[in-house]
Formats: structure tokens, sequence, C-alpha cells
């Protein structure tokens, strides 16, 4: 971005402020296609042949993509629905069920942000045949703020109003104010069909939400529980594609045998959690696989839940993260591949914080935290205060091998403490479902991609309002609650320009790294694979999930 463009947006009711908002990316993360690298590719096929079987660690569980949900369910959300518009590797906005996307210069956007205009497709059918219109739309705005709805996401949505349907490829709507990552959440907002809810009385319980009907490159075909996820191609998709005549999701929990199915050729393309750097060394020499480590905007972390009684002094959330030592376990358990991190925005990010406290791992000073601030020990060899001992449980996603070794390394360290963690571990469906999206853990290991797309806003996971188990729609699962950061999202969401934002979001990591609901751990660097053959796979730092384009892979022939 150019010096220039930096001096026109200077308030958010100047002319061409929301330009910024199309090309978020310019500020944000890109990821080049490292993938297939250097390597001539075939033309796709004139029509969809053979299937992929894609393998995940987790099970899909979750088919309406506005319900709470988590990454996993998010790669069988993008081979079903299409958003209005897309974000692409390089941060860059493309057109989807838009004819076009909207800016100030084709007057889709007004000067002020406040007023949107949206010109879509004329040649988009749904899965059943019926024609996709801007009622779909409205619908689907509406739907994500309905107070009776379970709905995963309404930062930004709240902002709508005046929503009217010109035509049926035309959309407007008003907004109660300017809010800058708001191209960014529709770009990751899949629309779905108003008539799939005519008249269900209880959305949240709709068949739509077991039998998904979408305008995407392949349709439903059936779901085993616990075993696999069929697509079929969709012949009437409007855009290029697909290639494949059916797509699998298989469901693998167990990251060794996993990537043991990936090395057999039982999958062709190993997706959520990826190669366990353990499997790193033998993986990248096998034959007829293409394999690279690619890094990710997801942070691992220990995070806690902070309405339990034991977490809510600052002194153990302090102490806890002196006892982990942080570089021992990125080089023994993942072989030096992640990166340390001391925060939860991805160090790509052109507003990642760099300055913030680098943590010591220091037993000593773990114990004087706790011995300051009056946990004692007790008979039990387990630290009290007030009645309330520092035992709790922590939990991860059953079958993940490398974390449950990062569990038991912590409870020893912990246990030397006087801290007693219990380790409980779950299947993922089970995990990831209400226990995790209700808060109803002590604590976690969890990674998670905490932006949407690459802008940097996190209300839905830092705002005190976002906790579903206080009744609120995001996915602040932490239930943290900070005045300051409150204030602060609100008012980086009114910024446009890239150098003034910053300094909000520094700010805002500044006081989550002082709160620490969560111990960063490392930013992921994940190893990723294919067969070889498989075309079209390419990362997206700027996505949730690695199978955002399904509609472009082919097999090579």
């Amino acid at each position: 971005m150019s010096d220039k463009e930096v001096t026109v947006f200077t308030h958010p009711t100047r002319r061409q402020a929301l330009t910024l908002m199309m090309a978020a990316g310019s500020a944000g993360l890109f990821m080049p296609n490292i993938l297939g690298k250097g390597e001539a590719q075939a033309a796709p096929p004139a029509k969809p042949t053979g299937k992929v079987i894609i393998g995940f660690s987790q099970e899909p569980t979750v088919f309406n993509p506005h319900m709470p949900h988590i990454e996993v369910d998010e790669g069988v959300s993008f081979s079903i629905f299409d958003p209005l518009f897309g974000i692409g590797p390089d941060g860059s906005f493309y057109p989807a069920l838009a004819r076009e996307v909207p800016s100030v210069e084709n007057g889709g956007i007004s000067a002020d942000g406040l007023t949107w205009k949206i010109k879509l497709r004329d040649d988009v059918k749904w899965h059943d045949g019926k024609p996709f219109t801007a009622e779909d739309v409205k619908f689907t705005l509406e739907l994500l703020v309905d107070p009776n709805f379970r709905s995963w996401r309404k930062t930004g949505h709240e902002h709508v109003r005046e929503l009217t349907v010109v035509s049926p490829t035309e959309i407007t709507w008003k907004m109660a104010a300017a809010f800058a990552p708001y191209a960014s959440i529709l770009a990751a907002t899949f629309i779905v069909p108003k008539h799939a809810f005519d008249g269900v009385a209880d959305k949240n319980t709709a068949p739509f939400n077991n039998a998904p009907i979408g305008t995407g490159a392949f349709k439903w075909v059936n779901r085993v529980a616990g075993d696999h996820i069929e697509l079929e191609a969709n012949a009437d998709y409007f855009g290029d594609g697909p290639y494949l005549e059916r797509v699998i999701y298989k469901y693998i929990p167990d990251l060794t045998v996993l990537y043991t199915q990936f090395k057999t050729g039982d999958i062709d393309v190993i997706g959520l959690q990826y190669i366990t750097p353990d499997h790193y060394d033998e993986a990248k020499g096998l034959d007829g696989k293409k394999v690279d480590v690619v890094p990710m905007a997801t942070v691992e972390s220990f995070s806690f839940n902070m309405e339990k009684p034991q977490f809510k002094d600052p002194a153990v959330r302090k102490a806890l993260y002196a006892a982990i030592d942080k570089q021992t376990i990125i080089d023994a358990l993942y072989y030096g591949l992640p990166t340390p991190t001391e925060s939860y925005m991805p160090q790509q990010s052109f507003y990642y914080n760099p300055d913030l406290p680098k943590h010591e791992y220091n037993m000593e000073t773990a114990e004087k935290l706790l011995d300051d601030a009056g946990w004692e020990l007790g008979s039990d060899g387990i630290r009290a205060k007030d009645g309330i001992k520092l035992s709790f449980t922590n939990s991860t996603t059953a079958g993940n091998h490398i974390r449950e070794q990062v569990q038991q390394y912590l409870q020893q360290s912990f246990k030397e403490l006087g801290i007693e963690m219990k380790i409980s571990n779950l299947p993922p469906a089970v995990m990831w479902g209400d226990y995790w999206m209700m808060s109803q853990f002590d604590s976690v290991v969890v990674g998670i991609n905490f932006l949407t797309g690459a802008d940097p806003d996190t209300s839905d996971y830092m705002k005190s309002t976002s906790s579903a188990a206080k009744g609120g729609a995001g996915q602040n699962t932490w239930q943290y609650a900070n005045p300051t950061v409150d204030k602060l999202l609100e008012e980086g969401g009114t910024i446009f320009v890239p150098e003034e934002r910053k300094k909000i979001y520094f700010k805002i990591q500044e006081t989550v790294r002082n709160d620490l609901p969560l111990l960063p751990l490392f930013q992921y660097a994940t190893v990723r694979g294919h067969k070889e053959g498989v075309d079209g796979v390419e990362p997206n730092i700027n996505v949730r999930i690695d199978s955002w384009n399904v509609a472009s892979w082919y097999w090579a022939s």
C-alpha cells in the first residue's frame, strides 16, 4: 500500500474509505502457492471424473454453516455453499454469488461505508433446482441476528439495517455504523436457501441442518456417523468446476492411523490435523506423495475457563505459564517445526505485535507467584486458597497423541508446584461440541485461527458479549471479560487506516497477554500432503481449512 493510499483513509467518512475493506489482504495475511511450486499442471477434465478421499481427524457434525461450529465443519461447508465473495491466498477478494466484489469505485459501497449494494449472478441454482435470489441473501443476514437462532456470529451483521430486495439480482442495506471488518466477515458468510426454512418453527432443528442444500460445487449425498461424509458433483454449478465426480470426507480420529492411511494410499489428501511432526522425516520421502510444511494462522494454546474459581486469580494463570517449558515441547514433541509466540495474532499479519513480553520458563518464579498470592500446600500436596483447591481437568481431542504427550509433560511440571491437573480427553465430536462451545470445560489444549480472513478483528473470541455460555453469539468460550478489550474492539472496527488500526490491535494483544485467558504456546507449521496427481490443492492462510477450493481439484491424467 502506498503512502498516498494511507493518507486518503484518514476517517471512515471520507471518500474511498471503504476501498480498504476490499483490499484487507494487503494489510493482513498472505500465502503463496507452495504446494506444486514449479510444477507444470495438466488441464482439468472436461467433465467431473473420479473421486478424492480427504482424511480429517475430527468429525464434521454441524451442517448449517451459521450454527456454532469449528474449522472442520467449514471443510464441508466450502464444498456445499458459496459466499457472496471469497478471499484468496494473496488476501484479495474474488466474486462468487455476487457478480462483482463491492467497492466505492463500482458503486457497491458508499464513500462513508454506510450504504451497500450487491449485484448478484442470475445463473445460480440451489441443489434442489430452485433459483438463487436476493431473498436468500436477505434471509441469511437476518438469520444470523435472529434472537431465537443459535447463531455462531452476530459480529458485523448486527449493524445491518434496511435490508431491501431491489430485484432478484440486487440487494441493498444500510449500516448503523461503518465497520471495517465487515467485508472479511461477508467473505466467510455462506448463503443458505430461504425456502429450506419455510414453515419451520424452530430453525435450530430444521431438517436442513442435517441434509444441507447449497449452491456449491458439490451436493450432499449422505453421512455415515463416525466414518465419512459423501458429496457428489453439482452438474449445474455456476463457477469453474467441479472436476471430481465425488468427494469423500473420511473421519479418522487417531492421528497415527490418519497418517498410516495416507501412507498406504487409503486417503488421497491428508487434512486437519495433517501429518504430525514426528512423521515428517519419513513422509517427505514417500514415493508418489507431495509433502510440504505450511504455516497456518492457527495458534496452539493452553486455554482457561475464566469462570472457574481457580483461574480467577491472575497469579495462577501466570504461574502456570511460567511452569510451561514451551521450547522443549516444541523441540522434543513437535520437532522444532512450530514457532513460539506470545500472541493469538499470526506472525505474518500486519497487525502482529512483536514487542509483547517474552515467556520465560522458570519454576522458581511460578512457585513464588503462588506463594505470594496465598496458595498454600495442603496435606495432600495440592495447593489451596479460601477453600478452593488448585485442581482442575485438562481436555483435548482423544487420539491426538502429541497433545496427549504435552498434557502428560505439563501434568508432571504442575505437580511439582502443588497443582493437580487431571487429564480428561474426549472424542472430537464431543470435545468440540457443547463441551467447548458452551464452556463446560476447566481447561483445554486447543488450536484456533482467531481471525476472519486477513482482518485482525477478534470480537467473536475476545468480546465479553460473545460468550455462548452467557447467552451471547460467538466463540468466547474462555468467558473472558475485560472492559478495555471490549472498548478497543469497538474502536478498532471503526478505523480504516491500517497504521491507525494497528495501534488498537497492538494494545489488545498487550492486554490479552497480560490477562492470559489463554497461554499462547506456538503458531502452527503444518505438514500437509496429497497424492501426486491431485492437482489444484493450494494452501490459503486466510481461511480456516484447506479444502476451501475443492471445486478446483482434479486428477491429472
